[in-house]
């Protein structure tokens, strides 16, 4: 077991070490510029957004027992995509302690829907197959407005928010480092304190409880802790698919379903393939630049498919 995690670490840290090296190449003072104001901060927001849905769809498939619930289950996607496309079709400027005003709506419309959620988890009344119900409705309903606020909008409006749907990294400087860091800090130090009454959530509700387990508690706690990481990584970059269900199949499959391992692992394992995927971006196409989110669903999709075939022959 410790020399496979050692392999993995090891493995994922030189991918995201190579991919800082994968697109064009350049000399004298622009190649330092595009690598350590370009590319470098690139590479560590890629990171800490794989890593922050990585290790926060390990903690909803474990907290749901669900190996298909992503980040989005409880509609912080749909939430941040709703206040995007509000933002948007209002056409606001300026921002907010040095936020623009599209973050800060994408960050306010992801906690609205989190919090809705959570507080349904909270109240124990639900099971866990409620509050992933509850998670779906809402974000069908932040779909719906969404999709509303989308018929309503100019082309102007459907063009930003198509190219903010897809998924970005590019940026100059590091105030997303320091924007998204705290609160991938929360998430990844928040759910490795949970880990262990999960790991007895994940043998059952009722040994859960019998051990001294609030189960109810613990799903609003995930909840709360993985959407506040979610929801920023989303406000800034848009969303990224299928990072928070592919990783931690992937880890669980290499490794083993022990959180204690997986979800450290998770996260480590996510920030590599998020910015492997971004290198891949950079080069697919010559000329010209894909978005991330687009490498990471032609990716994924299949790994998805090989995983549940996998599982069904299992």
């Amino acid at each position: 077991m410790k020399g496979r995690v050692g392999i993995f670490v090891g493995v994922s840290l030189l991918l995201a070490v190579l991919s800082l090296w994968m697109g064009p190449s350049f000399v004298g003072e622009t190649r330092d510029f595009v690598l350590f104001e370009l590319r470098l901060p690139r590479l560590l927001v890629g990171a800490l957004v794989g890593a922050t849905l990585s290790i926060s769809g390990a903690a909803f498939q474990a907290v749901f027992n669900n190996a298909l619930a992503t980040p989005s289950t409880v509609g912080t996607t749909a939430g941040a995509t709703l206040g995007a496309l509000l933002a948007l079709a209002f056409d606001v400027g300026g921002g907010v302690l040095g936020v623009s005003l599209l973050t800060a709506a994408a960050f306010g419309g992801a906690l609205v829907t989190t919090l809705l959620v959570s507080g349904l988890a909270a109240s124990g009344r639900l099971s866990k197959n409620d509050v992933l119900l509850a998670g779906i409705a809402v974000t069908l309903a932040a779909s719906a407005l969404a999709s509303g606020v989308q018929f309503a909008s100019d082309a102007r409006a459907l063009v930003a928010a198509a190219q903010w749907s897809l998924g970005q990294l590019p940026q100059v400087g590091y105030r997303g480092v320091f924007l998204i860091g705290p609160f991938a800090a929360v998430t990844l130090v928040g759910l490795l304190a949970l880990g262990r009454p999960l790991q007895n959530l994940a043998l059952g509700e009722d040994l859960a409880q019998a051990q001294g387990v609030n189960v109810s508690r613990l799903r609003f706690l995930v909840l709360l802790v993985a959407s506040l990481g979610v929801a920023a990584c989303v406000a800034w970059c848009g969303p990224i698919a299928f990072v928070g269900l592919i990783v931690p199949q992937i880890v669980r499959l290499l490794i083993g379903p022990k959180l204690r391992t997986l979800l450290p692992l998770s996260f480590i394992g996510g920030a590599a393939f998020l910015v492997m995927c971004d290198g891949i971006a950079r080069v697919a196409l010559r000329g010209r630049e894909l978005p991330v989110g687009v490498v990471t669903a032609a990716l994924g999709a299949p790994t998805l498919v090989f995983l549940v075939s996998r599982a069904r022959r299992g």
